[in-house]
């Protein structure tokens, strides 16, 4: 079983797109949650994703509960600003949830306060409000493939 991104509420299709095109070539599956700030057929999130957005393992969630409802046995990591442990200081296993909020706003406090033990960050100087979603996105499941020793079959 692969790992898996969840981006809650996307805003920008861009990232999507870019998202999108590291899962399909790392065999991550992608989770969206509703409502997006963009269409899936946009061509915008087409373009980002270049010709591999047809590829990309997406599966779309009326919300946040029914994901974590269907995968009940799974860890979910939650990405974030308002924490202090860091996305290298846990142990990723295979079937893992990488979730990241909407750009606007990050995670609903609602569910990362739920959730605070799986919390995460990367580290940043105070500058700004956080790193850009698609790169967040790609540091954190690239350090969780690094620990699971690349294993990407593609089935």
């Amino acid at each position: 079983m692969a790992l898996n991104i969840v981006l809650h509420e996307p805003e920008i299709p861009y990232n999507t797109g870019n998202i999108g095109r590291t899962c399909l070539l790392t065999n991550t599956t992608l989770h969206l949650i509703k409502p997006f700030g963009f269409s899936l057929d946009d061509k915008s999130i087409k373009r980002a994703g270049l010709d591999y957005w047809k590829e990309v393992e997406v599966k779309i969630w009326e919300d946040f509960e029914s994901l974590k409802s269907a995968y009940p046995e799974s860890t979910f990591y939650f990405a974030t600003t308002k924490t202090t442990r860091r996305y290298s200081d846990v142990t990723y296993k295979e079937g893992d949830f990488i979730v990241f909020g909407k750009e606007s706003k990050g995670i609903p406090p609602h569910i990362r306060d739920a959730n605070r033990k799986t919390c995460i960050t990367i580290p940043m100087i105070p500058k700004g409000r956080s790193l850009n979603l698609s790169n967040s996105a790609a540091i954190v499941l690239y350090e969780a493939l690094r620990q699971l020793d690349f294993r990407m079959e593609d089935e």
